[in-house]
């Protein structure tokens, strides 16, 4: 099956879900959006001030770390005040419901969690905790930047956050999980990523290998849609997410 638009497009995934059930979720910054984070790729919100290119990257951090501590000072309150939006919580009901058995998800917004996913794979980690670079002490975050800004460890070094910033490799238990996830799968729901960076890019390919149904939710069509989407339900990632759920939760489930 291969579909792009029509009317019956919700039923149809819904189908695929209740009747696989070993479903896999790939999600990145469009889920997030609508929760007040904006996406590094265009000019909203704070990006609009620091550009990712001097800010959230690896050398950038190891240059002058407390240059890049002014945007994730500010991040990081963003991250806190933050509320699941729909799609998140959507994603959550489908675990409970036995169709969805994880998430794998690009943010490190930790909104799915909030949200009440159970499983969550964070592909580029989270901010809770604050790691040295030179001893490798780890601290709680909230509790060191509460002390001053940027924070600093024992030792005198300023900390990072235990986030993957451009430029550094993703943690190996990470993307090992990742990869076996999209293996296992029956079917994988792609929401709003479009999949286009290593080596989260390969996670849909690798789950296509392995006879996955690959259902896409994103605004626009995407590199995915055209060579192995099976079904993309085009729109923002709560609407689609919001219709897909009350499918489910009317009959397909």
């Amino acid at each position: 099956m291969r579909a792009r638009g029509g009317k019956d497009l919700y039923r149809q995934a819904a189908e695929v879900l209740a009747s696989r059930r070993n479903a896999v979720a790939l999600t990145g910054a469009g889920i997030s959006v609508e929760s007040g984070i904006p996406a590094f790729r265009g000019s909203q919100g704070m990006w609009e001030r620091f550009d990712p290119a001097e800010y959230a990257t690896i050398g950038a951090f190891l240059e002058n770390p407390a240059k890049v501590w002014e945007m994730l000072s500010e991040m990081l309150d963003l991250l806190v005040r933050a509320s699941p939006n729909p799609a998140h919580r959507g994603l959550a009901e489908m675990e409970r419901m036995g169709i969805l058995r994880s998430v794998i998800t690009q943010n490190v917004d930790g909104l799915h969690q909030s949200a009440g996913s159970r499983k969550v794979i964070e592909y580029h980690g989270n901010p809770l905790e604050l790691v040295c670079i030179h001893c490798w002490k780890r601290y709680p975050s909230l509790e060191k930047i509460g002390e001053r800004i940027p924070p600093r460890c024992a030792c005198g070094k300023i900390l990072k956050p235990d986030i993957v910033f451009f430029g550094e490799p993703i943690p190996w238990i990470a993307q090992e999980d990742s990869e076996t996830e999209a293996r296992e799968c029956s079917v994988l729901l792609v929401v709003g990523t479009s999949a286009q960076v290593m080596p989260a890019s390969g996670i849909p390919r690798i789950a296509k290998e392995h006879g996955a149904f690959i259902i896409e939710i994103n605004p626009e069509e995407t590199s995915l849609t055209e060579k192995i989407t099976d079904i993309h339900l085009q729109g923002r990632a709560s609407l689609a997410m919001e219709r897909l759920m009350e499918t489910l939760r009317n009959g397909a489930a």
